[in-house]
């Protein structure tokens, strides 16, 4: 079984993985966990004339480790294996296009991560997810 479980940094990701940790109790295999972080893509603009893409992609990278560090150090705990990715763009999209390219069975994260206002007005990731993903959901609360 491979699960996808979307991180933030928030306690709701910390939840999600949590989740997955504790269920290895009732599944009958070891699934396969690979953690995802999506970094909302800046809009450059010009600034793109003073910071070199290379500065914008350690950006990314650096924030998207920031937030996947709880999660490493909670799956490194408890033994379990897992992969690491980090992308850049619209947060559900990016979610539900890696379970897609990655063969996904099932997507664990939690019902409330770092959301923006603009995501609690027009729905938050999580509802996005559950709606565009072609795999079951479980939302962690």
């Amino acid at each position: 079984m491979k699960i996808l479980v979307p991180v933030d940094g928030s306690e709701g990701a910390n939840r999600a993985v949590d989740y997955v940790i504790n269920s290895l109790s009732w599944l009958k295999d070891v699934p396969q966990v690979f953690l995802l972080n999506v970094q909302w893509k800046l809009a450059t603009g010009n600034v793109k004339l003073f910071i070199s893409q290379d500065t914008i992609n350690d950006y990314y990278r650096e924030q998207g480790m920031e937030a996947l560090t709880p999660a490493c150090q909670r799956l490194d705990a408890a033994g379990l294996a897992y992969s690491y990715h980090i992308s850049v763009g619209t947060p559900a999209e990016g979610i539900v296009q890696y379970a897609q390219e990655h063969g996904a069975d099932l997507i664990v994260l939690g019902a409330h991560g770092q959301e923006t206002l603009s995501s609690l007005l027009l729905g938050t990731v999580a509802d996005k997810v559950a709606r565009l993903a072609s795999v079951p959901v479980v939302l962690v609360k």
